[in-house]
């Protein structure tokens, strides 16, 4: 179904509502019907699609190389050095590699796209007449974002997972601190990291959700995520702006590694929550008020 069919769907059913009679009205209740729409919307279009496949590659592409390449000791992350005694190490290192571009560029795509495509396309305008909230507006583009966030880094975590154990097998799993933990421990703790990488995603996608509504141009709101996510990495790196790193929305994401320690060191994986969730806040909030008193054309 393309965007302007789901988008007349979702129009068509919420127009329906809108023009019951009063007394024909059903008791109100929470629908997720806009929320399955746009979802279908986002993982339903093949550039999305194409998307997931390059996403999935990455994983596999790392997981062959090392099995082919002769190993050499003292080389690279732990990560990458630890896959061969345990092919769950390929799902770290893939979010590790990906974790720089090719997630923030997937999700500031979908964030991107959010409010500006609709717009871009003129369906936005009809979205609101139905009408459709602003603010519910806003608060399912940012769950559909959110969701597509964890969706997406589960994807790379479970296809790494499957590349990985089928070339080098299971079994326990060494920790960075040197303790072994069994298969189901170490399962629950690729899975805990994968989580974390993806809400530190969705915190990006609220910042993509705000320069969404101050644009019409998809793309430009895009590469505009982008370009912050890169500005992020490289002040992390300048260490003359130590003062500022704890404020990065990037800064904390490396610390998903510490799940791989014995036991849990919560400190950085907590405070990379807060700041997550403390940008989710300020740019949702920032996009509603910029969309609330919006002039809507198109």
């Amino acid at each position: 179904m393309s965007a302007a069919e789901v988008t007349g769907e979702r129009t068509r059913r919420s127009g329906e509502e809108a023009t019951r009679a009063p007394g024909d009205r059903a008791p109100r209740r929470i629908s997720t019907r806009f929320l399955r729409s746009e979802l279908g919307l986002i993982f339903g279009r093949r550039r999305n699609q194409a998307g997931m496949g390059i996403l999935a590659a990455v994983p596999v592409i790392i997981a062959i190389a090392v099995k082919v390449s002769t190993p050499r000791p003292g080389r690279g992350p732990d990560f990458f050095a630890s896959i061969t005694s345990n092919g769950l190490f390929v799902s770290l290192a893939a979010l590790t590699l990906e974790m720089a571009l090719f997630l923030p560029l997937a999700v500031g795509t979908i964030a991107g796209d959010s409010v500006a495509g609709e717009a871009n396309i003129g369906t936005l305008r009809y979205l609101l007449t139905v009408p459709v909230h602003r603010t519910r507006l806003l608060a399912v583009k940012f769950a559909a974002i959110v969701i597509f966030s964890i969706v997406a880094t589960l994807w790379v975590s479970l296809v790494g997972a499957a590349a990985g154990l089928a070339l080098f097998g299971g079994g326990e799993m060494t920790l960075l601190s040197g303790s072994q933990i069994g298969m189901g421990q170490a399962t629950l703790r690729v899975l805990m990291a994968t989580l974390y990488l993806a809400l530190c995603f969705a915190s990006l996608g609220a910042i993509g959700l705000f320069i969404s509504t101050l644009t019409e141009q998809p793309i430009g709101a895009t590469i505009s995520v982008v370009i912050l996510n890169v500005m992020s990495f490289i002040l992390d790196s300048i260490p003359q702006l130590s003062w500022l790193h704890e404020w990065l929305p990037t800064h904390w994401w490396m610390s998903f590694g510490d799940v791989l320690r014995d036991p849990i060191a919560w400190g950085d994986m907590t405070r990379g929550l807060l700041t997550a969730a403390g940008y989710a806040l300020v740019f949702w909030l920032a996009a509603w008020a910029r969309f609330s008193t919006k002039d809507v054309t198109s």
